[in-house]
Order: structure tokens, then C-alpha cells, then sequence
């Protein structure tokens, strides 16, 4: 039996939204290294490019335009420039000037991503034929390609190494999102440490929420908070009227904020919102309560929230030493659009290991 296999690929896009097959090119770099293993992990290391869930991919790839039509909605549903503060460099304080000047404009591809149900790290059952996609939602900026990388690690099985289970501390409003990777949470130390005690050089992590925890749910992508500090004011009242009609400041019209259809409940927009219903008077208000059933909905239903997420464990940095390999700006993120009694939620972390 042969032992796991990692390669890395990287693609240059050519287009601002584009779809490419990876199998075809693992082929063509790296040979049939990954051919006769029956499972793969396929890993992006961007925010804005990730994969699909194979049951997901497998349903579209059923029609004759496979992808396309699906990601031609959520780019519709988010247009690009549509006055997103994310987008206005100048107020970003996370950027310096040198990088103000090179930063793509790109809140929608960021949307995009988690609404269209994008992962980060997707594991496949390899099957002959059948493409795997690895879709870019901002590959070209400022007419150039942005160089994206993906590794792709074939695997026999999968072992379960460790789990343990934490707490999430989260704040008394029903509507609240949390950075996972903030280090005062420990949970990045927590997962090292699982690797380190048991040696895992090849496998995974994944993040789960507790079978009791619902009304909420898990993502990974940037966890920027300027975006929502303003489009608040303008996000979703109707999702599919998004490009031609935006609603009314809700710092000017605050009893409208229970028709809002909030569905960036799943990002970071939620902090501003209860920024808002603070300097209102309004916590722990009927209003506020309203409006968390109003976000339930899109959150389960539209944005595809998932109850887990999967981290890559490998050892290509240093052979031997296993570590989670993340891209620069990924940060897994929960999500809850009600609120939990205890002020907590419990997730477990699962140490896999492949073999």
C-alpha cells in the first residue's frame, strides 16, 4: 500500500471568475503520483478560490454547463464594486500604504465564496472521469493574474487520532460570530498540540460543531470587519433585488432593521449590527430578537452554512513535524443566528490521521 502523497500545483487564472479542472493538471506536472490512491484532499489556501463539496459538484456537473450557471448566480447576487466599505482602501486601517496600493476591490468574491458553499479543504473519492474543481472567484486584478496555490494530498484511509471538545465563548446578543483563530481563544494551540503528541504527519483537523449546538454554524475565510461596518445598511433586504435597489441607511431608518433579511449572518457583519443595537438602546429588545429569526432562515437555508470545517495537517514545511498548513488570511469562523442560553458553544476537534 502506498503512503500518503502530497503535491502542490499552482494556477494562474484567467479570468476574474474562473474554473479549472486540477486533475488533468496534477497529471501534467506531477504524473500519476496521485493516481492510484482512492481518496484525495483537496486544499485551497485562499479566500477567495476554494472547491465544492463532491455531492454539490456531482449535482451540477449533471447539467450540460455544469458550474457555471451556479456561480453566475451568487456573482449576480453579489456584484462587483457595488459600494462595499471593504473596498474602500483608504479605510482600512489592517493595510498599510504600500499594500492599500496593490489590495485587490474584491468584497464580493469574499461573499460569494461562503454564500455559494465554497470550502477551503474538501476531501474527494477519487473517481475515473470525474473533474474536480477548483473555482477562483477574484483570479485577475488590475489586469494581472493573481498566482493561487493548491495542494492536493492522495490517501488510502483515514484514521481517527484525538478528539477533544472546547468551549466557545460568545456575547449575549442572538446574533454573533466568532474568530476561531483569535489566540485567546487557544485553539490553534490546542490543535499543534494534538498533532505533536501523536505524531501525525499526514491527516486532518476538523472543527465540528457539538451535535446539541444548533442555530448555528461554521466557515472559514478572512475575517475582515470594515466590510460590515457599513453595508449593514445595505445588504439583502430582498437578496434577488441586491443590483437594482438597496435599502434605506439603517442608522436613519432603524425601525426597519426587522425587515432586513440579514444574511451575512455568517460573517463578520453581525458585529456591527450589535455595535448598532447597543448605542440604540436596543439589546436583548424584541426588535433584536426579531431580527435573529429573520436571519435564521437565509443562514440554514440560502448561504449553505456547514457544521464543520477541515484544516490540513502536513509535513511539508519540515518532513516528520506535521503543522496545520493555512493560508495567510484563512480563519475558521462560527456563526450563530440565535441565541445560546449559556452564552457558549461547544465545538470538537477531530485529529485524523491518513494513511
Amino acid at each position: 500500500m502506498n503512503t500518503p502523497a502530497e503535491v502542490t500545483l499552482e494556477i494562474s487564472p484567467r479570468a476574474r471568475v474562473d474554473v479549472v479542472d486540477v486533475r488533468p493538471r496534477v497529471a501534467s506536472v506531477h504524473g500519476d503520483i496521485l493516481k492510484h490512491f482512492p481518496r484525495a484532499l483537496y486544499c485551497s489556501f485562499h479566500t477567495t478560490a476554494g472547491y465544492l463539496d463532491q455531492s454539490l459538484a456531482k449535482r451540477l456537473n449533471r447539467k450540460r454547463d455544469g458550474v457555471a450557471p451556479y456561480l453566475s448566480f451568487f456573482r449576480a447576487l453579489f456584484p462587483e464594486r457595488g459600494g462595499y466599505r471593504h473596498d474602500d482602501l483608504h479605510l482600512r486601517e489592517d493595510l498599510s500604504e504600500a499594500q492599500r496600493r496593490v489590495e485587490p476591490r474584491n468584497a464580493d468574491s469574499h461573499l460569494a465564496f461562503i454564500s455559494a458553499g465554497l470550502r477551503s479543504c474538501v476531501a474527494y473519492r477519487q473517481q475515473n472521469g470525474e473533474p474536480v474543481y477548483f473555482i477562483d472567484l477574484d483570479g485577475i486584478t488590475n489586469g494581472r493574474p493573481r498566482q493561487r496555490v493548491t495542494s492536493i494530498l492522495g490517501y488510502n484511509a483515514e484514521e481517527e487520532v484525538a478528539t477533544e471538545r472546547m468551549a466557545v465563548p460568545l456575547s449575549r446578543h442572538p446574533v454573533d460570530s466568532v474568530n476561531l483563530k483569535d489566540p485567546r481563544l487557544g485553539l490553534s494551540d490546542r490543535c499543534q498540540a494534538l498533532i505533536t503528541k501523536h505524531g501525525v504527519e499526514k491527516g486532518r483537523i476538523r472543527i465540528a460543531l457539538a451535535p446539541n449546538e444548533h442555530q448555528a454554524g461554521l466557515t472559514v475565510n478572512e475575517y475582515e470587519t470594515l466590510l460590515m461596518k457599513h453595508d449593514l445598511a445595505e445588504v439583502l433586504r430582498n437578496p434577488f433585488r441586491f443590483m437594482a435597489e438597496k435599502s434605506r441607511h439603517l442608522l436613519a431608518n432603524p425601525r426597519a432593521i426587522p425587515n432586513k433579511t440579514i444574511g451575512y449572518a455568517k460573517y463578520d457583519m453581525v458585529r456591527v449590527f450589535n455595535e448598532l443595537v447597543d448605542a440604540l438602546g436596543l439589546s436583548e429588545s424584541v426588535v433584536e430578537k426579531i431580527l435573529a429569526r429573520f436571519i435564521g432562515a437565509p443562514a440554514r437555508r440560502f448561504l449553505r452554512m456547514k457544521r464543520s470545517v477541515s484544516l490540513l495537517v502536513s509535513d511539508r514545511d519540515k518532513a516528520g513535524h506535521g503543522a496545520l498548513a493555512e493560508g495567510t488570511f484563512q480563519s475558521p469562523i462560527l456563526v450563530q443566528w440565535q441565541q445560546c442560553e449559556r452564552r457558549e458553544r461547544s465545538v470538537d476537534i477531530t485529529l485524523t490521521r491518513f494513511r
